[in-house]
């Protein structure tokens, strides 16, 4: 069985990685969480507390609310 890698065992190079992609994913969370905060329920697909949830989900949740939660006008 393969023991798991430590954060000190990584690469610098691997660390940055980790750390740039725990980035995007906090962006895109943020910016979904506060595009739901300022969308009544009425211009939202679905329901907002859902939606709330679905964003705590990697990278899918707050890029398929950005895709397919927000009404368009």
């Amino acid at each position: 069985m393969k023991s798991k890698n430590r954060w000190k065992d990584l690469s610098p190079a691997r660390r940055a990685v980790l750390v740039g992609l725990a980035a995007v994913q906090l962006l895109l969370q943020g910016i979904a969480l506060r595009d739901l905060a300022a969308r009544g329920q009425h211009r939202i697909n679905g329901s907002k507390k859902l939606w709330v949830a679905a964003t705590f989900i990697n990278f899918a949740g707050p890029l398929g609310y950005l895709r397919w939660g927000r009404k368009q006008p």
